[in-house]
């Protein structure tokens, strides 16, 4: 398995990462830090126990340093983990930043399990395309395995018939709604119409990202909300 430590300032948000994690058979959370100092000593610590850290799942928003400058100083361990960013920073800059300090993959908040997973998935294609221990491998290796860095976010992840800019804005609504939000309510926030909405939020539902509660009115037909699971 994969050994993965967890870095987010937010700790239900580390909670949830946590919980996706877990859900994935490859993978195992060793550590959670919601600082850049703790999240170091984990990492120094599990090398020096010879249990080095393979996977960071990083904040680039932490408390007390610059997410991008820690991912070159874990850059700088031996061995060093592999880094996912994770967060709602949209700016270019930044993102050419992060690759250059060593951020293999870039997750977008709020995203949802299905979204995680597939970044997931690809890394672990990326890994088992540069087989570990191999004084040397071909050129195609390495254009196979870049290919699979490359093209992760052009691999959909959602089904046909959804789209999945929607997808992840219908996703962001309903992750700020704090008492949960109906299919009118959240078709209106995004200019889609009710039926439209209400497939989202059912494919949410189905995915496990987010809970249908069902509210009963003193008339007419019950209204179902549906709820962020944290």
């Amino acid at each position: 398995m994969i050994s993965v430590l967890i870095v987010e300032d937010e700790p239900l948000i580390a909670e949830a990462h946590k919980s996706y994690l877990g859900r994935l058979q490859e993978f195992r959370c060793v550590g959670v830090a919601h600082t850049a100092r703790d999240a170091m000593r984990i990492a120094t610590g599990a090398i020096a126990a010879g249990n080095p850290i393979e996977l960071v799942l990083l904040d680039i928003g932490l408390p007390d340093a610059s997410g991008i400058d820690f991912a070159g100083a874990l850059g700088g361990l031996r061995p060093n983990p592999d880094i996912i960013a994770i967060t709602s920073s949209r700016d270019l800059a930044v993102v050419r930043s992060a690759v250059a300090h060593g951020v293999v993959l870039y997750l977008l908040k709020p995203f949802t399990f299905a979204a995680f997973r597939d970044k997931l998935d690809r890394y672990t294609e990326y890994r088992a395309s540069l087989s570990v221990g191999e004084a040397a491998v071909s050129q195609r290796d390495i254009d196979r395995a870049m290919g699979v860095l490359r093209s992760a976010d052009e691999r959909t992840t959602t089904p046909k018939g959804i789209a999945a800019n929607t997808f992840d804005e219908i996703a962001r609504i309903v992750r700020d709604a704090s008492g949960g939000i109906g299919a009118a309510e959240a078709g209106k926030a995004l200019g889609v119409s009710r039926v439209t909405a209400w497939r989202y939020l059912e494919k949410l539902a189905d995915d496990g990202t987010v809970a249908r509660h069902t509210e009963y009115g003193n008339a007419g037909r019950p209204q179902v909300r549906y709820r962020w699971k944290s």
